[in-house]
């Protein structure tokens, strides 16, 4: 399956989930049966989006179809879809950055960025892999130097390093965080390698994982505040920011500062 069937399979998926989860009641739409229903059904949604029923049953069908943007703005302002939500509906569309085929490489340079921090700070690819970090990270999280490369991804590490769920105190909710905000960057697991990729992977080794990416939620990223259990300082509670560098744009640094 190519990146294009990919997206927009997901695209459907997508669609779909979110006409099941709409408020008919929001809509001026009666009860269905005598049950109490939520959803929407495709010829509602066709008709307050301003479209043909077909055209939209296409759309969840994953047909090969050019949705256009005021379309996908429609879908969205109709679903009440948070700016996050939106960006990665119209990206699924075709109307979003595109990734690059292949990740950035770490540099010498970016090294020594990480290196002159004083906090802990670790550089992410495009999916997730951790491909730099400097000594302060490895005092938080002392497990990544001697973890095997192929297992270096912070998805995985998040779904089934025993360590480092330890010292998260607030696993559940940061472990969801981290799948919205992974789905969000679609450039992540929409690339030519993302569906055998780290998806995959960790679906395979976590049901936890598995049953949270079906849920098809999405969470952007927010500078806030992140509790860890450090090893030798307790519990530590740190900033996290997150920054691009200019010459890998897909790449992303991520840093811990202490409060």
């Amino acid at each position: 399956m190519n990146a294009g069937q990919r997206r927009r399979e997901e695209l459907a998926a997508f669609l779909k989930d979110r006409r099941a989860r709409a408020d008919r009641a929001s809509h001026g739409l009666p009860e269905v049966g005598r049950s109490r229903v939520r959803g929407l059904r495709r010829e509602e949604v066709a008709t307050l989006a301003g479209v043909s029923a077909t055209w939209y049953t296409w759309l969840e069908q994953a047909r090969d179809i050019n949705p256009s943007r005021q379309v996908m703005q429609s879908l969205a302002r109709l679903f009440r879809l948070s700016a996050i939500e939106t960006s990665y509906l119209l990206s699924l569309a075709g109307h979003g950055e595109v990734a690059p085929e292949e990740s950035s490489a770490m540099t010498p340079a970016l090294q020594r960025l990480l290196d002159v921090m004083d906090f802990p700070a670790f550089l992410l690819s495009a999916d997730w892999a951790i491909i730099g970090w400097n000594a302060e990270y490895a005092q938080l999280y002392p497990r990544i130097s001697t973890v095997e490369a192929e297992d270096r991804n912070l998805l995985w590490l998040v779904f089934t390093d025993a360590q480092l769920r330890e010292m998260l105190p607030d696993w559940e909710k940061q472990s969801r965080g981290f799948v919205g905000s992974f789905r969000a960057e679609t450039r992540g697991w929409l690339s030519p390698s993302g569906e055998s990729g780290i998806v995959a992977r960790v679906s395979a080794a976590s049901t936890q994982f598995a049953a949270i990416w079906n849920e098809r939620d999405v969470a952007g990223f927010q500078t806030g505040e992140r509790l860890f259990r450090h090893p030798n300082k307790g519990l530590t509670k740190y900033e996290q920011h997150n920054l691009t560098p200019a010459e890998a744009p897909d790449l992303t640094l991520l840093m811990y500062t202490p409060l």
